[in-house]
């Protein structure tokens, strides 16, 4: 059973990986969102396998899968309505940060974390002079984004500074890439930078949504994981 999880989860990385240079190459909603539905797939099979094995912590599973269903919603919706995508990043977002306290319970170190990443965060959409988000109602919604998923990566953060172990680093590098991928985004669509910061929040995003699907085997694949 473990054999298959390792080849089942290097397949979908090599077709996620290959849908991703295909998208930034040729683009369309239809092949993003298939790249998308992958990790969602991904996630399912992982969680198929990790109930068999009997390693699989249900309550965080399930909320992982959940965020990454809204992921795969936001990121196909994003293209088409861009505050509807925005909205659906961000209940997967909370979904992640529900997921993540099911790892390790609340501690202030989840808002110290999470803090110190959105404060940076807010004033540079804030001050930046490169931003133009059309209006004020944007701004704010950007800013409640960047509040969201700071708090997401902090608890990410917070999970691994207490207790370090293989899965809540990979939860992290999930995390973190999420984070620079949304960035990208925030400067290519409202700093109006060049193509190569596009490329930037495609190559970081997937891989992101990788791990995250990958998380829920971990512990059934590899020894002292956590």
């Amino acid at each position: 059973m473990k054999k298959v999880s390792y080849i089942l989860n290097s397949i979908f990385l090599a077709l996620i990986l290959i849908g991703d240079i295909c998208y930034i190459t040729f683009g369309g909603t239809w092949l993003k969102g298939l790249t998308s539905a992958m990790f969602v797939l991904l996630a399912i099979f992982n969680l198929i396998f990790a109930i068999k094995l009997k390693k699989c912590n249900l309550k965080f599973s399930c909320l992982l899968l959940t965020g990454l269903v809204f992921a795969m919603l936001g990121d196909i919706l994003l293209n088409i309505h861009f505050k509807t995508g925005a909205i659906l990043f961000a209940v997967g977002h909370v979904c992640f940060f529900i997921s993540y306290l099911f790892r390790v319970k609340f501690s202030w170190w989840d808002i110290l974390c999470g803090a110190i990443i959105f404060v940076p965060s807010m004033l540079f959409i804030l001050l930046a002079p490169i931003f133009d988000f059309g209006g004020v109602l944007m701004e704010i919604i950007c800013i409640v984004y960047a509040l969201i998923i700071s708090l997401m990566v902090g608890k990410a953060v917070s999970n691994l500074i207490r207790q370090r172990n293989l899965l809540n680093l990979i939860i992290v590098i999930g995390s973190v890439l999420f984070f620079i991928s949304d960035l990208m985004l925030l400067l290519n669509v409202f700093g109006g930078l060049p193509k190569f910061v596009d490329v930037l929040c495609l190559i970081t995003y997937y891989p992101a949504e990788f791990l995250l699907a990958h998380a829920i085997i971990v512990p059934a694949l590899y020894n002292k994981a956590e």
